[in-house]
């Protein structure tokens, strides 16, 4: 890494040893003694500039000759509010949004007070200042976001959050009895087929990763059901594109499903290590992220209990990686 230097502030370029680390990581090795927790805060607090502009996220992963720049001293800053146009919907009682890449749903703890999705759309709401319907809120009304799903943190596309606490419980219910609908589409390695996969997912399967029993008579208690439909959308060269329909939503459920079956998801980092299929990707397509996108929301409104559905259509990076991908000899 080459860096200069001017007071506390510095200023790097991502060497070629250096690509795809953390924004974290990269600016600790630009300080000697920085503690992992301090290089963290620096980002969440505002004070780290990538190619000129703010990021907030420690974890995002960094390109070969990115600018990063740091000021220590700078004043700290709060993370954005959410673009006003990744607001789907909102009313009294319900907020649908668009989330983006690298974003945590909620914080990791109470004492995380990192840049995040529950935030963003607080902050967006408190700008727009209405309930919906033209209502305005009181003071703090924008506040009271109930999470009643998550997505991971570089999953993108469609969640909703409850804005009151009957809306939160009817919105649960719905979850529980797996009414809800959550089309998913994904880009995954090799030649999937349509299926139905049901394991019982385990937090640690051994080796420090989540993963499956197959069955439930010998899954451990702490084992949970998790239900993954595929259906093929279109083959591609050395991938498929798929949608997934999910009855359970276990953290990474579609990944190690689709990992499991032999199939990891395009930019997979986690759940590939026993693949050893072909991953081939265009000339200049870089992947930094799980091609991964909620793109069907529907629910019973909590009031009204009337049916709502909501579509997004998938990404830049997605959309590239897809379109890469098509042009691909056969």
């Amino acid at each position: 890494m080459c860096y200069t230097a001017a007071v506390n502030r510095k200023s790097a370029l991502v060497d070629e040893e250096e690509h795809d680390a953390t924004l974290a990581a990269i600016v600790r090795a630009m300080y000697s003694d920085l503690s992992w927790a301090k290089a963290r805060d620096l980002v969440r607090s505002g004070r780290v500039w990538v190619e000129g502009e703010l990021r907030f996220d420690p974890a995002e992963r960094m390109a070969m000759g990115t600018k990063i720049d740091v000021d220590p001293t700078g004043t700290r800053r709060r993370a954005p509010a959410l673009d006003h146009d990744r607001i789907v919907h909102v009313d009294h009682d319900v907020v649908v949004v668009r989330k983006p890449a690298g974003l945590l749903t909620v914080a990791l703890d109470d004492h995380d007070e990192g840049d995040t999705l529950i935030e963003r759309t607080r902050l967006a709401l408190r700008e727009l200042g209405t309930g919906g319907r033209g209502k305005i809120l009181r003071a703090g009304e924008h506040d009271r976001l109930g999470v009643v799903q998550r997505l991971d943190e570089d999953t993108t596309g469609l969640l909703v959050f409850a804005r009151n606490r009957a809306a939160r419980k009817a919105l649960d219910d719905q979850f529980r009895a797996h009414s809800v609908e959550r089309r998913y589409v994904a880009l995954v390695w090799g030649q999937a087929e349509a299926a139905v996969y049901e394991t019982w997912l385990m937090s640690d399967r051994g080796d420090g990763l989540r993963g499956s029993w197959r069955s439930e008579e010998r899954a451990p208690k702490a084992a949970k059901r998790a239900l993954t439909r595929v259906r093929v959308e279109e083959r591609l060269t050395g991938a498929t594109s798929i949608s997934c329909q999910i009855e359970t939503g276990r953290q990474h459920q579609i990944r190690i499903h689709m990992a499991e079956a032999g199939h990891p998801l395009v930019g997979e980092h986690v759940y590939d290590r026993g693949y050893r299929g072909p991953r081939v990707l265009p000339p200049g397509v870089r992947v930094q992220r799980p091609m991964l996108h909620s793109a069907s929301l529907g629910f019973r409104h909590p009031s009204t209990d009337r049916p709502i559905r909501f579509e997004d259509p998938i990404p830049d990076d997605f959309q590239a990686t897809l379109e890469g991908l098509r042009k691909l000899p056969q």
